[in-house]
């Protein structure tokens, strides 16, 4: 590794005509330079320049080091721009991890803008509720709920998500309204099996009354769009994101339960596996889900950042 490094400073030499400004070129001093000069034709025991008050000439020998030194050197500031232009603008592909509701019902819409601005990036999405190691699946970004548990990852809060308790107007016209959350006892839930504690409900009143209710349900199931389609079809009671279902509560489909009570918010954070400068396909993406989010701004969604 120390002869290429020599023979680039060679190369910068030669093209540049002198010690000193190829020393300006690469932010040495002239002497470092010809030190560097020095050592590699004392570790060769091949001479590649003649000195001369005056000038610099390639030996014979220097003259063919330097064609082969010449296309490293364009090789080099190739793999310098094309790292730039990583950084700059989004190329190559993006590997994403999400949850399958959150892929199938946001992160997609999320990114449509940026994939139409960007067409020569590319994306492959692993919608997945299992996890993923970051580093051997080779993902540039992840968005999880909750903070990532191997702290060797990077972790960015991109905002809190709040859950609202819905049902569907049929269920409510036969079971009836709950009207404080000891009466869920009374109703069919419906439990997401796949959280660390699915049956513990911590509710916050309005007026700041804190209450720990241990819930269980008939139906139970790991996965969140199933429970959603159930909880639609009138078969219990689901605690779902907010933004989730806006547009169900709005037009009806959906009904607020305990209006004024309300559960613990959930982070969500996009993870990465390192702490070093994101290339520009992994800053944008996360900025294209945070811009995407903010139109959920308010009760349902706190956008940090």
């Amino acid at each position: 590794m120390a002869h290429i490094k020599r023979l680039l400073v060679f190369a910068h030499v030669v093209e540049s005509g002198s010690m000193t400004a190829a020393a300006r070129q690469l932010e040495m001093s002239p002497s470092a330079v010809s030190q560097q000069i020095r050592q590699l034709e004392s570790e060769t025991g091949v001479v590649l320049l003649h000195r001369s008050t005056r000038k610099l000439t390639l030996t014979a020998a220097g003259e063919g080091v330097y064609e082969s030194c010449r296309d490293m050197l364009a090789a080099a500031r190739q793999a310098e721009q094309r790292l730039l232009a990583q950084r700059e603008a989004p190329l190559g592909e993006l590997r994403i991890a999400s949850t399958i509701l959150f892929a199938r019902a946001h992160l997609t819409r999320a990114l449509a803008p940026m994939l139409q601005e960007f067409p020569q990036l590319g994306l492959r999405l692993i919608a997945t509720n299992e996890p993923v190691d970051l580093i051997s699946d080779r993902i540039d970004l992840a968005f999880r709920l909750g903070p990532a548990e191997d702290s060797s990852l990077v972790a960015r809060n991109l905002a809190a998500l709040r859950y609202v308790l819905c049902a569907s107007p049929a269920y409510l016209e036969r079971m009836g309204h709950p009207v404080v959350p000891e009466d869920l006892h009374q109703h069919q839930m419906l439990i997401l099996t796949s959280r660390a504690n699915p049956t513990s409900f911590p509710f916050t009143h309005e007026g700041g009354e804190q209450q720990v209710l241990e819930l269980n349900g008939r139906i139970q199931c790991n996965e969140s769009q199933t429970l959603g389609q159930l909880n639609e079809a009138g078969f219990g009671i689901l605690h779902r994101f907010e933004f989730d279902v806006q547009e169900a509560l709005t037009s009806g489909k959906l009904v607020r339960v305990l209006p004024d009570w309300h559960l613990p918010e959930v982070n969500l954070y996009a993870v990465t596996s390192s702490r070093e400068a994101q290339p520009a396909k992994v800053r944008h993406a996360i900025e294209a889900v945070r811009r995407y989010l903010a139109q959920y701004q308010g009760s349902a969604v706190r956008v940090f950042g």
